[in-house]
C-alpha cells in the first residue's frame, strides 16, 4: 500500500478546495435555476431546490422568446467559428512558409497592434461597418471576427514546425501551392485548428459588447445580449435568471469538455514546437 506524503496530502488539499471554491457558484445558479419563483431570495439562501420544477425554463422558452436567441447564437459562433479558420489558418501559413515582400515587417506590425485595447477601435469599426451597410446585420458582428491577430500569431507558430523539406518535396512532384495547403499543411496543422476553433467558438458565444453595439433588432440578439435584457424587465426573478445563465453556459461548457483533450494537445505541441 502506498503512502501518500504530507506534501502531495496539502497540494491535493489545496487545490481540491480551490476546486470547490470556483465551482460552487456555477453548482448553485444550476440549482437555483430549479428553484420555484423567489425561493433563491430567502435567508440564508437554500442550496438545493426543495421542490424541482422546470418551470424556469418553460417561462424562458414560452414567453421570453429564449429559442430564437438561442439559435441566433448558435448560428453565428458557428458561421463566425468556420470562417475565422479559414482565414487565420490561411495567413498564419502564410506568414510562416510563404516568402514575401515586407513579411517579417508586416507580422511584427501586427503584432505591436496586439497593445491597443478592441475597446479603442470599437468606434472607428463601427463607423466603417456603418458606411458598408451592416449595421444591424450578422456581417457586421462577423466581419470583425474573420482574422484576428492572436489566431494568426498561434496558426504561424505552430506552422514553423513544418519542415521545409517536405514542402519542397511535393512542389518538385507538381503540386500547387493550393494542394500542398490542402492535402499536407492542413492535416499537420488539425491540432492547432481545433484548439483555435475553440478559442474562437468561446469567443463569439460569450461576446456582449461588441453584439450591443451593432444588433438594435431584438429578432437578431445573442444569448448574452437578451439575458441583460431580460434581467432588466425581470430584476428580481433570481431563479429565472439563474435559468437563463445555464442555457448560456451549458452549450460552451458542452463542447469545450468534449474538445478538451484537442485542445490541451494543440496547447501543448504548440508550445513544444514553437
Amino acid at each position: 500500500m502506498i503512502v501518500p506524503k504530507p506534501a502531495a496530502l496539502v497540494v491535493n488539499g489545496v487545490l481540491a478546495s480551490a476546486s470547490i471554491v470556483v465551482l460552487f457558484p456555477l453548482l448553485w445558479m444550476l440549482a437555483a435555476s430549479f428553484m420555484a419563483p423567489g425561493e433563491a431570495s430567502t435567508y440564508p439562501p437554500p442550496l438545493v431546490p426543495a421542490h424541482p420544477t422546470l418551470a424556469n425554463y418553460r417561462e424562458l422558452f414560452a414567453h421570453a422568446g429564449m429559442g430564437r436567441y438561442l439559435a441566433n447564437s448558435v448560428l453565428l459562433a458557428v458561421a463566425a467559428t468556420a470562417l475565422s479558420l479559414v482565414f487565420n489558418v490561411m495567413a498564419g501559413y502564410a506568414f510562416a512558409k510563404l516568402r514575401f515582400r515586407g513579411r517579417e515587417q508586416l507580422f511584427r506590425l501586427m503584432l505591436g497592434a496586439l497593445v491597443i485595447p478592441g475597446q479603442v477601435a470599437m468606434v472607428p469599426l463601427f463607423l466603417l461597418l456603418k458606411h458598408m451597410g451592416l449595421v444591424n446585420t450578422y456581417g457586421g458582428v462577423i466581419v470583425p471576427a474573420l482574422a484576428s491577430i492572436f489566431g494568426i500569431f498561434l496558426v504561424r507558430q505552430y506552422a514553423l514546425s513544418i519542415p521545409d523539406e517536405l514542402l519542397e518535396a511535393a512542389r518538385i512532384d507538381g503540386a500547387s501551392e493550393w494542394k500542398i495547403f490542402v492535402a499536407i499543411v492542413v492535416p499537420l496543422l488539425s491540432p492547432i485548428i481545433v484548439t483555435l476553433a475553440v478559442f474562437t467558438l468561446l469567443g463569439t458565444w460569450n461576446d456582449f459588447m461588441w453584439p450591443l453595439i451593432v444588433l438594435s433588432d431584438q429578432n437578431l440578439y445573442t444569448l448574452p445580449v437578451a439575458l441583460a435584457s431580460l434581467s432588466r424587465e425581470h430584476v428580481q426573478d433570481n431563479e429565472l435568471m439563474m435559468a437563463g445563465a445555464v442555457l448560456t453556459t451549458l452549450p460552451v461548457l458542452i463542447v469545450f469538455l468534449s474538445l478538451q483533450r484537442y485542445y490541451m494537445q494543440g496547447l501543448m505541441m504548440g508550445a513544444v514546437k514553437g
